[in-house]
């Protein structure tokens, strides 16, 4: 809802920056809005396959890993969730994501680094906490939210050009003035200023279905030091995961990122799509405390 009134009133100013009327705007802002749906209907049904593809990943099949199929099957029983489509990603790094529009669609990936190098129950932790944003429907939302800012940037970015060219015509032809040139200035502003808030909150909300899935897997797992402890495993990773983008990173369970042969701080501000592993950590051991 906020970013259709985002769209309205911007149209608005540069109906009036650009025409003289905000009247004028009106076929301007049906037209965002329907290339907002349509970009919205688009990353609904297409997303989740056009992520697992620029991630790199690939079916996994029950023969190649058939302990994690394992794995899957019992997390799902006991989630309640249909089973997903288990995909794997051919790479050193430690790391897992999952996605799909709702239960009957979705998918989780999961490196090889992951399956190789983490203990069962830690991996477990892992598969619950993916499952968990499964039930949680945090892949569907997730995925609507990233197509959101996407189209708030856009028509930020059409907005801003409108007004650039606009405004010089309109003041080359009556000669400008002071209160054109606050409502360009309050045009341009809006511009910039929306696609930086719509991300933020994209991320806010990131950082919080982290914490919540994972006390939903400590729940359906019942031990919350085997995620506890695969968590701390994968902040110790330093293998770079080349497939990563910033487009894809809030979907991993840790941040994929890495700079300098070190993965990006998680948390500590507003930017971060994860909270801190330390903080996930804490809770996580003293949900374990408050079971025993």
């Amino acid at each position: 809802m906020l970013f259709v009134m985002f769209i309205c009133i911007l149209g608005a100013i540069l109906g009036w920056a650009v025409f003289g009327d905000p009247r004028a705007a009106i076929p301007s802002i049906m037209l965002a809005l329907v290339v907002s749906s349509i970009s919205a209907i688009i990353g609904y049904y297409a997303g989740p396959s056009a992520v697992l593809a620029m991630s790199g990943a690939r079916p996994l099949s029950r023969e190649e890993d058939p302990q994690l199929y394992n794995i899957v099957d019992e997390l799902r029983l006991a989630s309640g969730v249909p089973m997903p489509a288990v995909y794997g990603i051919d790479t050193p790094a430690m790391n897992a994501f999952a996605t799909g529009r709702d239960p009957q669609h979705a998918a989780i990936a999961v490196t090889s680094g992951l399956r190789q190098r983490l203990k069962r129950d830690e991996l477990q932790g892992v598969i619950a906490h993916e499952l968990s944003h499964v039930r949680n429907l945090d892949t569907r939302f997730m995925t609507l939210m990233a197509v959101l800012v996407g189209v708030v940037v856009l028509i930020a970015d059409m907005g801003s050009r409108a007004i650039f060219y606009g405004g010089r015509r309109r003041s080359g032809d009556r000669g400008g003035g002071p209160i054109m040139l606050v409502i360009i200035l309050l045009a341009v502003v809006l511009a910039i200023i929306a696609p930086v808030f719509a991300m933020l909150i994209q991320l806010a909300v990131s950082r919080q279905r982290e914490f919540l899935a994972d006390a939903s897997a400590a729940r359906m797992t019942r031990y919350p030091e085997g995620l506890a402890r695969a968590l701390e495993a994968l902040a110790a990773d330093t293998e770079p995961m080349h497939a990563a983008s910033r487009a894809t990173a809030h979907l991993f369970i840790v941040q994929p990122m890495m700079a300098n042969g070190q993965r990006l701080r998680e948390g500590g501000s507003m930017w971060s799509s994860h909270p801190p592993i330390e903080e996930r950590v804490e809770r996580l051991r003293s949900i374990g405390n408050i079971e025993a």
